[in-house]
């Protein structure tokens, strides 16, 4: 049963995956082989964000409503899309260089008319060395936040619509974690060049539509339960929970969470032989197959809230010897320090 406290579930165990993606590398070595980068991720990143700046154009004259409704049913799931293909430039996994992905994911941004990509980036591989650490891991909700969201259908109905804000204002309880960069600034520079010339040229309904798009796209929207499914306790004690229904081939994959976690430099068209591979591994845990199902649980439910998470004090877990350690372990962390700085 999920967390009925005013706090998060403690846990003194080390996270899951370094354990697991041992195990599983000891029994599947080949599946080493599916580590690597793909390039042909930015082929399908670049024709998504041509597709939303010409729907942006197209909607141009179009009354508001109809705006909203193209970015709920359209414009939601390109820009969703669009996090995916970020997460993998975030994680090194289209280009050799980590310039060319820094600037491979603000591309991405563009039709997110909100920068976001260099922040992520900066985020995202703290999570995966220190998952549930509450002063690293920005996947965390605030305990300010939790308490001021509750358990009941409305507050975490409004914490939904105005995802992107909560998270825009976690960074400072990070304190770990040094925010600025030049990488911030060209990412907001940039992504604040671009929605001004879209709107001396388009006008606002155009910027409408992508800030709307924005929004559905991670928040009030099927497409939200994505936060929800990664770690949000529905069969505790376990943590981070896959989706293995249909929209995983609109989302690139994302779905595949346990095994991302497990195998984080295998990319996205990769993930799935994984499970393939080592199905005894992924089969006994707990799974989603519906989005939908799940966003209106998580809103209706009043088990779930913003503290149906776990959080540890060990720094994730990550306690693995130098001298024990793998050569994919090493690799790993090097990857991370590197994305990083």
């Amino acid at each position: 049963m999920a967390n009925k406290s005013l706090d998060f579930t403690y846990s003194a165990t080390e996270e899951p995956h370094i354990q697991r993606t041992k195990d599983i590398i000891n029994k599947y070595p080949e599946i080493k082989k599916l580590m690597g980068r793909h390039p042909a991720t930015f082929i399908y990143a670049l024709a998504i964000v041509i597709f939303q700046i010409g729907m942006a154009y197209l909607l141009r004259d179009q009354a508001w409503w109809l705006v909203l409704i193209a970015a709920y049913c359209v414009g939601a799931f390109a820009n969703h899309g669009l996090f995916v293909l970020i997460h993998e430039f975030t994680h090194n996994m289209v280009f050799k260089g980590k310039v060319a992905n820094l600037l491979g994911g603000i591309m991405c941004d563009l039709p997110n008319a909100f920068p976001s990509s260099a922040a992520f980036r900066k985020y995202h591989l703290k999570h995966h060395a220190f998952q549930g650490h509450y002063d690293i891991d920005a996947d965390l909700a605030s305990k300010w936040e939790a308490k001021l969201i509750g358990s009941n259908f409305i507050g975490k109905s409004f914490w939904l619509l105005l995802f992107p804000v909560f998270q825009a204002v976690r960074p400072p309880r990070l304190k770990e974690i040094q925010f600025q960069s030049a990488w911030i600034w060209v990412n907001l520079l940039t992504v604040i060049a671009f929605d001004i010339a879209l709107f001396m040229i388009a006008g606002p309904m155009a910027i409408v539509y992508l800030v709307a798009s924005f929004f559905f796209s991670v928040g009030l929207h099927p497409l939200g339960a994505r936060w929800i499914q990664e770690h949000f306790l529905v069969a505790p004690p376990q943590e981070t929970y896959s989706y293995y229904g249909p929209l995983n081939k609109l989302a690139f994959n994302v779905g595949y969470h346990n095994e991302h976690h497990d195998f984080s430099y295998v990319p996205w068209v990769n993930l799935p032989k994984i499970r393939a591979i080592a199905p005894e591994y992924y089969n006994n845990l707990v799974y989603h197959t519906s989005w939908t199902k799940l966003w209106l649980k998580f809103i209706f439910d009043k088990e779930l809230s913003l503290f149906s998470r776990v959080l540890r004090s060990d720094k994730g877990g990550l306690k693995v010897s130098a001298e024990n350690e793998s050569d994919f372990f090493k690799g790993m962390k090097e990857k991370e320090s590197m994305a990083v700085s």
